[in-house]
């Protein structure tokens, strides 16, 4: 069956239905179903770009607010169940995505409509809303996915290089994250299903990471020993948003959102590591340590910032990011990264506690940032600490696994889900710090 064929499983919402036989009125004068319709189809909108409960749920109410109406909202990882209140009228409704996924681009434009509303909004029809939110809605994505695999080329590269890898590490990271992640852009264009994505693209990365190698070692004499790497061709994979936004919800107490974005990373980490590890199993492959580069302090100072600004630029364009937003990103993740690195390194602090502090100074930084030049805050601070996710941390717990080497496995698994926890950590108390309606249970 052709794709054109497929039935889709979720029906598409007529927004446009809602404006009525009132399409000149201006929307503070409109119904109650009316206010309440563009209400949930900006709050889908955002919920459909990656962001947490907290902010989707902020730009409800601020709407709500101008309209003169008040609205209650349950928001999970694709779901909104909202009702709103005008006197002793109520509207409830229930509102589905059919997919999720991450697009920086696409948030900006609708935090900057919701910001206008007041001055620019709210005298305007519901059926003029609905065309600019028509408009805003078209943003898929800025890049090819020719693009996003060369950004994910360079990100894994420089994550390689962060993890310890040296050149050949690098350069065949970069070939195998950059097939890899094209394909996986080129099969979610298709609207195929997660589990195939995933299992493909990280597949299809192993195996030509591995196969550069060898052809490498064929024709340039590269000695053997350099497979340790092969893991880091796949870090694309780290499903970053989901898992600082969900410890964000979980903090502000949005138990479903927060539980069921917990839950669509865990999946994606399972489903890769898994991957990853039949593909070892298959190639006769094991995760070894790294040899040491020998790089001169300051010469090492020098590189991490370097590659941490390039895999935090290229984790931003895979996450449809505008270049000035992912340019941003980067600034604050090479600080925040080598300052991590430099504690854990030099100054011997725990892993988790360094990777603390460098969440913290991301978040700082981003609140600094954010003021001047008006970008979202989570398009900037997530894309700065994805590069601190211990994605071979994950992978190294779940091959000793299923190798049933479980003391092994155990101090890998600890020390990942420590560091997990201590990245949301970090920007939620810079968030306390910076945002007193974040620091308030209200």
């Amino acid at each position: 069956m052709s794709q054109n064929n497929i039935i889709p499983n979720h029906m598409n919402i007529y927004w446009h239905d809602y404006t009525g036989h009132v399409k000149d009125k201006p929307i503070r004068d409109a119904s109650l179903p009316v206010k309440a319709a563009l209400i949930g189809r900006v709050g889908l909108m955002l919920l459909s770009c990656g962001t947490g409960a907290w902010r989707v749920r902020s730009s409800m109410n601020a709407l709500s607010e101008q309209l003169g109406i008040t609205c209650t909202s349950s928001i999970g990882l694709m779901t909104i169940v909202y009702t709103c209140f005008d006197g002793h009228k109520t509207f409830t409704n229930s509102l589905c995505l059919n997919n999720t996924g991450v697009n920086t681009s696409k948030l900006d434009r609708l935090e900057r409509f919701v910001k206008k509303f007041p001055t620019e909004g709210i005298d305007r029809s519901g059926e003029q809303l609905h065309l600019e939110l028509d408009e805003i809605e078209k943003i898929r994505g800025l890049y090819t996915p020719g693009k996003l695999g060369l950004a994910a080329a360079f990100a894994c590269a420089a994550f390689t290089f962060l993890l310890g890898g040296g050149p050949i590490e690098m350069v065949c990271a970069f070939i195998g994250a950059g097939i890899g992640n094209y394909v996986r852009c080129r099969l979610i264009g298709r609207h195929y299903t997660l589990y195939l994505c995933v299992v493909t693209s990280v597949a299809l990365a192993c195996l030509a990471y591995i196969g550069s190698l060898r052809l490498a070692q064929i024709l340039l004499s590269i000695p053997r020993g350099h497979e340790a790497g092969y893991i880091c061709a796949m870090l694309f994979i780290i499903p970053g948003f989901p898992f600082i936004t969900s410890g964000i919800d979980l903090a502000k107490l949005d138990m479903r959102s927060g539980l069921e974005r917990l839950a669509y990373a865990i999946i994606i980490v399972l489903i890769s590591t898994v991957t990853a590890w039949v593909m070892a199993m298959v190639l006769n492959l094991h995760p070894a340590d790294f040899s040491d580069l020998g790089l001169h302090p300051a010469l090492l100072l020098l590189f991490r910032l370097l590659a941490s600004f390039t895999g935090v630029f290229g984790f931003s364009i895979m996450f449809n990011s505008p270049v000035p937003i992912a340019a941003s990103a980067a600034v604050i993740g090479a600080i925040a990264n080598t300052l991590r690195l430099e504690l854990a390194g030099a100054f011997s602090c725990p892993a988790a506690i360094a990777s603390f502090l460098g969440a913290l100074t991301a978040g700082l930084l981003a609140s600094f940032l954010m003021n001047r030049l008006g970008y979202p805050r989570i398009s900037v601070t997530v894309p700065s600490i994805v590069i601190m996710v211990p994605g071979l941390y994950l992978y190294r717990a779940v091959y000793n696994m299923g190798e049933m080497s479980l003391t092994l496995s155990a101090p890998w698994l600890v020390s990942a889900l420590l560091i997990i926890i201590s990245l949301p950590l970090g920007l939620i108390f810079a968030r306390i710090l910076t945002d007193r309606s974040f620091r308030h249970c209200t």
